[in-house]
């Protein structure tokens, strides 16, 4: 029952080329630095990540995407990351966008063992039509677009609407960051750096979590584990250093 490993490297090193690598995190919140150094470290390449966001300014993905070892990415926004940008308009790597509610959902339901569901997002667009770029080549011309999806109408609450099929995520592996957790695999995290490490953790075959505070069994209250240890398959403590490594992406400040 005891899940804990030695390192982070010791964690990730079954992560192979071609993976699919579910990595919790909003922005720079909540993102498993260490576990993804580690995975830098290791050069595995030829991933496909799924995360909300591909990190920005050197933390979280972009980490991995300066060292190209990223070749799709399933996410929401491209955001502040200009590197991400550069590689998906230059047709380094390929970029399936999905809503965000939607991304959640198809962690949520992959950890639930739903393959598919239907979701009035997107309806009447070309995440149900098709045709977003996944795909450009080094001309900056569209080599490959999204599919069209399944839709149907169905009668919501006494009014018919059109709703599209999407379908769950269950990738191979999944990295992800806790404020709390146990030999055992339970987690806690704080406030919203929660985002979405628990469907992350949940949708995955393997669960690899780094926790800034590791504690024995039983020291958590049950009414306070947000993730439960059976989606746990690693625990990985951060030193104090490490735990202290909370990055911001944008810093505004006021003058004095």
């Amino acid at each position: 029952m005891d899940k804990v490993v030695a390192s982070a490297a010791e964690a990730v090193a079954d992560v192979f080329s071609g993976a699919q690598l579910a990595v919790g995190g909003f922005g720079l919140v909540g993102v498993p630095e260490t576990l993804i150094e580690a995975l830098r470290d290791q050069g595995t390449g030829d991933l496909e990540v799924i995360s909300n966001n591909a990190g920005a300014n050197g933390f979280g993905l972009a980490k991995l995407l300066e060292t190209h070892q990223i070749s799709r990415v399933i996410a929401s926004y491209v955001g502040e990351n200009k590197e991400f940008a550069r590689q998906y308009l230059e047709g380094e790597l390929e970029l399936e966008l999905t809503p965000q509610g939607t991304l959640a959902e198809k962690l949520r339901a992959g950890g639930a063992g739903i393959p598919a569901f239907y979701t009035i997002t997107g309806s009447g667009t070309q995440v149900a039509d098709g045709g977003i770029p996944w795909r450009y080549d080094s001309e900056g011309n569209v080599t490959k677009t999204s599919p069209a999806k399944e839709t149907k109408v169905l009668d919501t609450f006494g009014e018919e609407q059109e709703y599209v099929l999407e379908h769950a995520l269950a990738p191979d592996f999944a990295l992800v960051r806790a404020a709390v957790g146990d030999r055992h695999g339970n987690l806690v995290f704080h406030r919203s750096a929660r985002n979405f490490n628990p469907p992350a953790a949940q949708a995955a075959k393997i669960t690899i979590a780094e926790v800034e505070k590791l504690v024995e069994p039983g020291e958590i209250a049950p009414d306070d584990v947000h993730l439960p240890g059976v989606f746990v398959h690693r625990v990985v403590a951060l030193t104090p250093e490490q735990a202290a490594q909370k990055p911001i992406e944008k810093r505004t400040l006021r003058e004095a």
